[in-house]
């Protein structure tokens, strides 16, 4: 599996989906929104694109994306939408979408201009909520969106995780990209799955003891200089934790289902503790401090690894010719080393 350089691991499903022959009326409304997207005059304003004029009375997914749209009006005529993405507008206030409420279950309002959090209390059957790319600072109005699956608000002003504690079955939260110092206030979401909290300001990983579903935990481009606080995450299968200032790998006794482990980018300067990592499948450490060759024999009983990154390690760049295949007399059954295949991985 090739690396993704990513300031979030790719788990966000895309809005989008293809229009095939069958097309149903909702599919036919997004061609609609797709022509009107292409003919609208850069730079024109809003007034190109008739926002309530493109409105199909009978379809369940509205996508008007790049319509320079400045105001959601005329729902009300919706019967049926559950969908609706005006992602890459001019929207400055979040209103308007009360009339849909019995039926929407997707928002996504990603990259406006948005700095409030406000107006979606009747959107109560809400699933999934994108608020991604916009101006907000505090994270509040969502007190009635209890059936929240999702919520992504990735690049914004954050600075403090808090308002979020009665969102009990929220099994995806994406803060990726804020001005976040701590890790607080997420015990109550006990059926959390994903937690994505990378390119932020925090210092230690710390209060996530109550998140034992938790799959997949995202905290790259941190402060963090230890790995601590993860006994509990007994389900976790996917740590990422590069860009930090980490010098010691440890603290993953308990975290035995881990099947990719990313600590590229440290000052980690041993390969240890990871032995009994047997459903290891991803281990990437490079641009770090190792140079002793030795440690890669603690790999061995990682029977499943597939893919090792380690260049830009002292053990790659002093011995350049070597590196690869002394790797694979020790991990024979690797399919990729850093980023090139192996004769088994092609």
């Amino acid at each position: 599996m090739m690396k993704e350089e990513q300031a979030t691991p790719p788990d966000k499903k895309d809005m989008e989906q293809d229009i095939d022959e069958n097309a149903s009326d909702d599919e036919t409304m997004k061609q609609k929104a797709l022509q009107a997207r292409n003919n609208y005059a850069p730079g024109g304003g809003s007034e190109d694109f008739d926002f309530e004029k493109n409105l199909d009375p009978d379809a369940e997914v509205i996508d008007f994306e790049h319509c320079r749209i400045e105001e959601v009006k005329g729902l009300s005529k919706l019967k049926q939408v559950t969908s609706i993405c005006l992602r890459n507008n001019l929207l400055k206030t979040i209103h308007g979408f009360d009339d849909v409420a019995g039926t929407l279950t997707e928002l996504d309002l990603y990259d406006n201009q948005i700095k409030k959090i406000e107006n979606l209390q009747e959107l109560k059957g809400l699933e999934i909520l994108d608020l991604s790319f916009n101006l907000f600072r505090k994270i509040q109005g969502l007190d009635n969106l209890t059936e929240l699956r999702k919520i992504f608000l990735l690049s914004n002003k954050f600075t403090q995780i808090e308002n979020i504690g009665h969102l009990e079955n929220l099994k995806m939260l994406e803060l990726g990209d804020n001005r976040i110092r701590k890790i607080e206030n997420v015990s109550p979401l006990m059926n959390l799955e994903e937690l994505y909290l990378g390119k932020n300001k925090i210092t230690s990983i710390e209060n996530l003891s109550a998140l034992s579903n938790l799959k997949i935990l995202a905290l790259m481009s941190n402060r963090i200089t230890k790995i601590e606080g993860l006994e509990s995450l007994v389900n976790l299968e996917q740590l990422y934790l590069s860009n930090n200032a980490i010098e010691k790998l440890e603290g993953l006794e308990n975290n035995v289902k881990l099947q990719t482990l990313d600590i590229a980018v440290n000052k980690i300067k041993k390969i240890e503790n990871v032995e009994h990592l047997v459903d290891l499948e991803e281990f990437w450490a490079n641009n770090n401090e190792i140079e002793d060759w030795n440690d890669i024999y603690v790999l061995e009983k990682c029977t499943k690894l597939e893919t090792v990154y380690l260049e830009k390690n002292p053990l790659q760049t002093k011995f350049q010719e070597q590196y690869r295949r002394r790797i694979m007399a020790v991990l024979p059954h690797l399919k990729q080393i850093d980023a090139t295949y192996t004769r088994s991985g092609m």
